[in-house]
């Protein structure tokens, strides 16, 4: 399946959602031209369909080989990600001290958008070194920042999130990693952490893990907890990589999908002579990773969005060209049965949705680097919905897009199937869903004792005066999040996650209509283009919408009905 990007929808909302051009007139992202804005877009796109693209059915089938020696990715995966690095596709947003571009947040947004609708598998390598980059920028020392931020922004080493372990998932506050300091500034690691995305490969000269772990008499629980700086290779006196630092790979996951990513089991300090630094203060490693983990969950929900435009294109040539049935009197491909039409642009109207959320969260990062604070404020309580809906959107676009495809979508050579299994795993990684709507209710209903969801909700009930069913929907989101707010903790959890899809989709049916009035503006529109905007925007908040209403009832349900019965009963 080739990858054709979505061009004129990015650029569209680059235009009328992130409004790039008043990025642009900030000193900070001055080089943000027109031009320029229209080089990446475009060149982005061709870069993922021509170098990436065609390495998915490979990293598929094949997928990354571990062996006591490291990890290998299969043939064409080294020179793709060289060429990714020499073309400095990862250096767009870099701080410029570092040898970054300092571009807006927004149009490396877009590039990772292409990566992951090309070969979601592949385009992990790139998803996580941002946040290790993060984490180093606004934590670490001028030594560490001085020594390794150059080579990460510019992707010629690679960085790695090192939370989980065998008995600490999500609850981070039981990890068992140790660091002992040595006395000359660096401390010795030891203990294994587990799903570590690209812990290992054969891509890059050098990789940079980022460790939580815990200092000699640290705390009990995530208050004892530190970040550390821990390479594959220390470094030479000039720098480069040089002696292996005792950590290694010791095996990796057989994962229903995403398998040109390695999922590895990294072990450090089996031989005790393990370095690592640390990153921030002692015992201040939850604040750190947090640095990493949003910059991760924005990613990860843009994930959805990729594999839903992929899953979506495919669904849509094969639907032109299969001939099944008849419509008025002659044979007909089933683009032209209603239920198939219902059924595409659903897929198309979801995706759309989700990628003007994601790219609006993007603009709102960009806005808090700039200094906006009530920006900064906004961005904090998108990130939950970017990750949670983002990724449900990809989930069940990619399932509609095996429908489509009837019994053949069943069929691993019709390649359908592979987008559902690779985007099964966004939901759960970077903090499940639940997770994230339990953020969503426990710490970003209250910011601001309810003002910053209520700035938000006020904004979009300005523009959608004649929207009654949006009206609607937002109404109920103000009035839900009001209800929980003074609810107990049990009943608020329970409401949780219907809450979060709820506020999502009243979010994103405001981006939709925002879009529909800012068409009507458009100048020399592609007519094709603004006809499906228009149907998939229409289809948003005309079928979408209403249906989101529902779910105001599981909302403020309470958990009663979950705590009604003791746990035996839920294996009779």
């Amino acid at each position: 399946m080739t990858y054709t990007p979505p061009v004129a929808d990015q650029s569209f909302l680059l235009r009328h959602i992130v409004r790039i051009d008043e990025l642009a007139a900030h000193p900070s992202f001055a080089e943000a031209s027109p031009d320029l804005v229209e080089a990446i877009v475009v060149g982005a796109g061709a870069f993922a369909a021509g170098e990436f693209a065609p390495l998915n059915r490979i990293g598929d089938q094949i997928g990354a080989k571990w062996s006591p020696d490291g990890v290998t990715l299969p043939p064409g995966f080294r020179e793709a990600y060289q060429a990714y690095v020499e073309g400095g596709w990862g250096t767009l947003s870099g701080p410029t001290d570092h040898g970054g571009q300092g571009l807006p947040l927004t149009l490396a947004t877009v590039v990772m958008e292409d990566l992951g609708s090309a070969n979601m598998g592949f385009s992990l390598i790139m998803m996580l070194t941002p946040g290790a980059v993060e984490a180093l920028k606004h934590h670490g020392s001028e030594d560490l920042q001085r020594l390794w931020l150059p080579k990460l922004i510019s992707g010629e080493w690679t960085g790695t999130m090192n939370l989980t372990e065998p008995q600490a998932g999500s609850d981070v506050g039981a990890l068992k990693t140790r660091a002992v300091p040595n006395g000359d500034g660096s401390f010795t690691i030891t203990g294994q952490k587990i799903f570590i995305t690209f812990g290992d490969h054969d891509l890059a000269d050098n990789i940079v893990h980022l460790v939580l772990a815990r200092t000699p008499d640290a705390p009990a629980g995530t208050r004892g907890i530190s970040l550390f700086l821990v390479p594959k290779f220390l470094l030479a006196g000039d720098g480069a990589p040089s002696v292996p630092n005792d950590v290694r790979c010791v095996s990796i996951e057989h994962k229903m999908g995403i398998h040109a990513s390695p999922t590895c089991v990294m072990s450090y300090g089996d031989e005790g002579r393990c370095k690592g630094w640390l990153i921030g203060e002692e015992n201040g490693g939850m604040r750190a990773m947090f640095t990493m983990m949003n910059n991760a969950r924005l990613n990860v929900g843009l994930q959805g969005v990729s594999i839903a435009e992929i899953a979506t294109q495919q669904a849509v040539a094969y639907a032109r060209q299969r001939v099944q049935g008849a419509r008025e009197g002659a044979p007909a491909a089933i683009i032209g049965h209603a239920d198939v039409r219902r059924m595409l642009l659903r897929m198309k109207a979801l995706t759309q949705a989700a990628r003007a959320l994601a790219y609006y969260a993007a603009r709102q990062t960009d806005r808090a680097t700039l200094g906006d604070a009530a920006a900064k404020a906004r961005a904090d309580l998108l990130t939950p919905l970017v990750k949670a809906y983002g990724t449900d959107v990809g989930v069940e676009v990619a399932s509609l897009g095996i429908q489509v495809h009837g019994g053949m979508g069943f069929i691993e050579e019709t390649g359908a199937a592979q987008h559902l299994r690779d985007i099964r795993i966004a939901p759960i990684y970077e903090g499940t869903n639940g997770i994230q709507a339990a953020d969503l209710v426990g710490r970003k209903l209250a910011m601001d004792g309810g003002g910053v969801l209520s700035a938000l909700l006020s904004e979009a009930r300005a523009d959608a005066a004649d929207e009654p069913a949006l009206l609607a929907l937002i109404d109920s989101a103000d009035a839900v999040a009001r209800h929980l707010l003074g609810a107990s903790a049990d009943d608020r959890l329970a409401g949780a996650y219907p809450f979060l899809t709820l506020l999502s989709i009243a979010v994103c049916g405001w981006l939709m209509k925002r879009q529909l009035t800012a068409l009507e503006g458009e100048q020399d529109v592609d007519p094709t283009f603004a006809a499906m905007k228009r149907a998939a925007a229409r289809f948003y908040l005309d079928r979408l919408v209403p249906e989101a209403n529902g779910l105001a009832a599981a909302a403020i349900g309470g958990a009663e009905a979950l705590y009604g019965i003791d746990e035996e009963a839920f294996a009779a």
